[in-house]
């Protein structure tokens, strides 16, 4: 599929087909894109824990429970396969106090933004692409605050790592669309600043 098809067909899928699995082949094509992603200092600083049994589905499931069903957690909880995303700050404070980085302190005040997470997070958009040159849907959710320890727990993940999101893939069951997309999309008027801030894109509103 051409990319800007790819892109164009990019949704959030919020109803999946527990009757169709995905293959573990499909699966690992889907990670192998999201090891593809950019990360500072090439890190790499990502794990992720794929949930493809329903054994290991229901560990994360019961761990983020704290409510009666509703339709959204009936529609996700049917994907066959979810990736729990985990960021390792760890490992970028080490690579950073190597020799041709040199930041020893290993100080975290010097990532006024959390590359750990930035990174993790684009390794997940890849996913998402991914899915869909595969001929599935997928969805990018967050775990509730709450929760973190928990699912760390039940999962065995490590404490030094950071639960950023997860990934459900599968195949769409039902086209739902999140009332949220009336807000419509912003245009590259409204969005880009050409310059500095307030500049309009060149040659936008000329034919």
């Amino acid at each position: 599929m051409e990319f800007s098809e790819v892109v164009r067909r990019r949704r959030m899928v919020r109803r999946f087909d527990p009757d169709r699995p995905v293959d573990h082949n499909t699966v690992r094509k889907v990670l192998a894109t999201a090891l593809r992603a950019p990360s500072a200092g090439h890190t790499q600083g990502w794990d992720f824990v794929v949930l493809d049994t329903p054994e290991a589905r229901q560990h994360f499931w019961a761990a983020t429970a704290d409510r009666e069903p509703d339709a959204w957690l009936i529609g996700v909880s049917a994907a066959p396969t979810l990736i729990v995303c985990c960021s390792d700050p760890e490992a970028y404070l080490d690579r950073y106090a190597e020799p041709d980085k040199g930041w020893t302190d290993r100080d975290t005040a010097r990532w006024p933004i959390p590359y750990w997470d930035v990174d993790t997070g684009m390794a997940a958009l890849l996913m998402l692409l991914s899915a869909v040159d595969q001929g599935l849907g997928a969805l990018f959710f967050g775990v509730p605050a709450r929760a973190h320890d928990e699912v760390r727990r039940a999962l065995g993940i490590p404490a030094s790592r950071r639960i950023v999101g997860v990934v459900a893939l599968g195949h769409e069951a039902q086209r739902v669309t999140s009332p949220s997309l009336r807000r419509g999309r912003r245009g590259l008027e409204e969005a880009v600043h050409w310059g500095t801030y307030g500049e309009s894109v060149p040659g936008l509103h000329h034919a």
